[in-house]
């Protein structure tokens, strides 16, 4: 009666593992085929008892990123922050009326974390991989222009005084002296 979905809709449930695309509604079951081909029958039933979600009605798609910068970029933050914000809101990909966050979002192990959160004016699944991977793009652009680097996992080994550090090399040859 209130039509959560029609044939040709998306539709995936949170609480179930049902997801696909709705091929057929009948008087028993609702025919779907899974993103792997597979087809699925849910009895009519199930979706009094389940949440539902209907993506094919979605308004806009996602982008919302974690970018990490390393510490010793730590002063051109703001920087990349402002540049990377009005290239979003100049993005005609981009719809610039929903809402558009970048900011220093917070400060991990070895990481100044910047959140990129904007929405796509597309909700094709394709076109908004193309759209998101030109938003990744232009942060690593803005991000470099600025004499920035994303970083890297690392860690900082911290050995006692006195503690001699060998080369590759150094060590191969100490083996090869002693022949162990």
């Amino acid at each position: 009666m209130n039509r959560p979905f029609s044939v040709g809709d998306w539709i995936r449930s949170p609480d179930k593992d049902i997801e696909g695309v709705v091929e057929k509604i009948g008087w028993r079951f609702v025919s779907l085929r899974r993103f792997d081909k597979r087809a699925l029958y849910v009895p009519n039933a199930t979706f009094t008892t389940v949440s539902l979600e209907n993506p094919s009605r979605m308004t806009h798609r996602r982008i919302y990123e974690t970018i990490a910068l390393r510490y010793e970029d730590a002063n051109a933050v703001l920087a990349i922050v402002n540049d990377i914000n009005q290239a979003l809101e100049q993005d005609e990909e981009i719809d610039s009326n929903e809402v558009i966050l970048v900011y220093f979002d917070t400060h991990g192990a070895s990481t100044l974390n910047l959140m990129v959160y904007c929405y796509c004016v597309t909700t094709q699944w394709a076109k908004y991989l193309e759209v998101k991977q030109q938003v990744l793009l232009r942060c690593h652009e803005i991000i470099q222009k600025h004499g920035a680097q994303v970083a890297v996992p690392s860690s900082n080994l911290r050995l006692p005084d006195g503690v001699e550090v060998l080369s590759k090399d150094a060590l191969q040859d100490s083996k090869n002296k002693d022949g162990s």
